[in-house]
């Protein structure tokens, strides 16, 4: 019912359809033409209000050549060509606005994510939920864990991790201390945090975020149908050619005729699929597409603005390299090491455990449940597998366990999660974030589609940005940008 609801005129023209069918299947042929000609007129006269008040706005369209079409076929008798026509005119329209709808819904997802309530603290550690919009700077609030960080603040615990990738494309997580700057919009990690707020809600990083969200899915382009560009020459020698038919034949079904031929019926509901298949499959691959119009302007394009994370690369660090230790005793194999880091890591929230287990996974290695496991907050993890005393995290975390670590070398992107195995240090296992197999490929494809300008705009740190830069073949690179500096940067390339 709702979808009948939503497309109410298509519902209509199919319903009268289906009437006028049966009237003509009982042999009521005069009261079929009736109830389809009066229908066909209601829609050309509602059709036509509409296309009035865009021709006062200096808008002319194919819609013009479409409702003369449907006057036309009614004056002649020719109702059932009447319905087909108002049936592509209602179907276009609708799958226009469908599409629209996708894109928004896409682009309100960022929305849902506005926290309402916070922890707020209160003399003797008591906590009280208020709206986030009556947070005040100075307020106490604290974080639980995997929680959206409602205003921006200060970190008042030892230390806290935090997921900053919906706001700067950082893939790993950032290791905050006390007294450093928290921005809202990121999400806690597995341990709760308190934080002083610096902002309130309104003037916080994330309500910026989606301020500029409104603003995009309030701005939505105007659809163009490739007609339009052409409507008042094609309308003018559409009409002249069916008066001549008219004339030279003497019947008027002829002009009616050649409105109906003329009438664009293809490209009116060929364009909406069109876009709407398009933007579907965009979607698909994580792209959100505001509206018909914007996916025209593709073809124009000259500069591309591209973000590192989830974009040209995965969005999710996995294992790249497993170095064993060999300071002290036999050193387990590559594969046992990661076996025993993987099975300690079951336990844990981190967002590199499941990474960890995904590639231990990965080689079909047989996990074991971890006995005794403790996660030691934004530091790592410490368990017992198979009888073996294993700690997986920060070089200083497993320090403590094993005595001291050598730090390993690292490249650029890369991070070491350390391992110890019964108190000696064990190993590192390297993690990156990978670029997409087809990023080359597909950035060398823009270019010789006439894309001669390709810029990365990321959040990342500028070693790890130029790393990636370099890898996909692009020479400019804007790197440790916030969202707001990221919407500057592409309005300067404009």
């Amino acid at each position: 019912m709702q979808l009948i609801r939503r497309n109410y005129q298509i519902a209509a023209t199919l319903f009268v359809g289906c009437l006028v069918l049966l009237l003509l299947g009982l042999g009521q042929s005069a009261s079929a033409q009736w109830l389809a000609s009066t229908f066909a007129a209601a829609a050309a006269v509602q059709r036509g209000a509409g296309m009035i008040r865009d021709m006062a706005h200096g808008r002319w369209g194919v819609d013009i050549l479409a409702v003369t079409a449907i006057v036309s076929t009614v004056a002649v008798g020719e109702y059932a060509a009447a319905l087909i026509v108002v049936l592509m005119l209602y179907g276009g329209a609708a799958l226009e606005d469908y599409a629209a709808g996708k894109a928004k819904a896409e682009l309100g997802a960022l929305l849902d994510r506005v926290p309402q309530t916070v922890h707020r603290e209160v003399p003797g550690r008591r906590l009280n939920d208020v709206p986030a919009t009556d947070v005040v700077p100075g307020d106490v609030l604290v974080l639980r864990p995997a929680e959206v960080v409602p205003v921006d603040g200060r970190l008042l615990s030892a230390a806290g991790s935090f997921d900053e990738s919906a706001l700067t494309g950082e893939s790993l997580p950032v290791e905050l201390t006390q007294g450093q700057e928290v921005l809202s919009g990121s999400v806690n990690g597995a341990a709760a945090v308190r934080l002083s707020a610096t902002a309130s809600a309104e003037d916080s990083q994330y309500s910026r975020i989606v301020a500029l969200v409104r603003e995009a899915a309030a701005s939505r382009a105007p659809f163009v149908r490739l007609a339009d560009r052409y409507a008042v020459p094609f309308t003018l020698l559409a009409l002249v050619l069916g008066i001549l038919s008219w004339v030279l034949s003497g019947k008027s079904l002829r002009f009616a005729e050649v409105l109906v031929v003329a009438t664009p019926c293809p490209l009116l509901i060929a364009a909406p699929v069109a876009f709407l298949g398009g933007m579907s499959r965009a979607a698909r691959n994580g792209i959100v597409v505001k509206g018909g119009g914007t996916l025209e302007l593709l073809a124009r394009i000259k500069t591309a603005v591209f973000d590192k994370t989830g974009t040209l690369t995965h969005g999710r660090p996995t294992l790249e390299e497993i170095r064993t230790s060999k300071v002290c005793g036999p050193p387990p194999s590559d594969m046992e090491l990661l076996a025993l880091a993987a099975s300690a890591e079951l336990h844990s929230s981190h967002v590199l455990a499941s990474s960890v287990v995904d590639s231990a996974l990965a080689c079909k290695l047989d996990l074991s449940r971890p006995l005794e496991a403790v996660e030691h907050a934004t530091d790592g993890v410490s368990a017992t597998v198979n009888g073996h005393r294993v700690a997986v995290g920060k070089r200083t975390f497993v320090e403590a366990q094993s005595g001291p670590v050598s730090e390993e070398p690292i490249a650029a992107g890369q991070l070491a999660v350390y391992v110890s195995i019964d108190g000696v240090y064990a190993g590192a296992l390297i993690m990156r974030d990978p670029l997409r197999a087809n990023a080359a490929a597909t950035l060398a494809a823009l270019a010789a589609l006439g894309v001669a300008h390709i810029v990365m705009v990321t959040g990342d740190a500028k070693a790890t940005a130029d790393h990636a830069a370099s890898m996909a073949g692009i020479s400019e690179v804007w790197a440790g940008c916030r969202p707001e500096t990221k919407v500057s940067i592409v309005q300067g390339l404009v």
